[in-house]
């Protein structure tokens, strides 16, 4: 039953948000979800939260410039926002491509701000609040990496761009 329940439990939450989602006991006595009130049964209905949204980002073109940061926003840069835990000196050992880096800011990371990274001249990843980020199957080979502060839409900051390689065990 507990694996029946989550796929009615996630096709419900699939359903459109105007969608009206009925609970009742059917006739084995198992608690049932539906989008129709069932017939000679009593329902209750279920209020569903709204459903979170996220929009995709179109990446930059080649050569684009970064953003400038918003002269209103100045008050709200950083003294220090930098990279840590990226070996510049050697090679990064990631078998399989996946590490974590750590981001340094002074003063701590205000709110509404995020941490995005910057892999390649590319926004990778969700942005975050957590100073800890992990990078999945990057491909060997050299790569650069920074880090901006956003508000919203808006470039707060940008950190120096680190350029470094990494080392994978190569896989036949």
């Amino acid at each position: 039953m507990g694996r029946g329940f989550s796929i009615i439990l996630l096709s419900l939450l699939a359903l459109p948000a105007a969608a009206q989602i009925y609970k009742y006991i059917d006739a084995e006595g198992n608690t049932a979800y539906s989008n129709q009130p069932p017939q000679g049964i009593p329902a209750q209905t279920v209020e569903l939260p709204p459903l979170n949204s996220i929009e995709r980002q179109s990446p930059a073109s080649p050569g684009t410039p970064t953003p400038p940061i918003n002269s209103e926003k100045q008050g709200d840069a950083y003294e220090t926002l930098e990279l840590t835990d990226i070996p510049t000196d050697e090679a990064l050992r990631a078998n399989n491509g996946t590490f974590t880096v750590g981001v340094h800011a002074q003063p701590r990371l205000r709110s509404p701000h995020l941490f995005r990274l910057l892999l390649d001249g590319q926004p990778y990843g969700q942005a975050s609040n957590v100073p800890r980020l992990q990078l999945v199957n990057i491909d060997r080979g050299e790569h650069s990496l920074a880090v901006q502060v956003i508000d919203g839409d808006n470039l707060v900051q940008q950190s120096e761009t680190v350029t470094f390689t990494v080392q994978r065990v190569h896989q036949p």
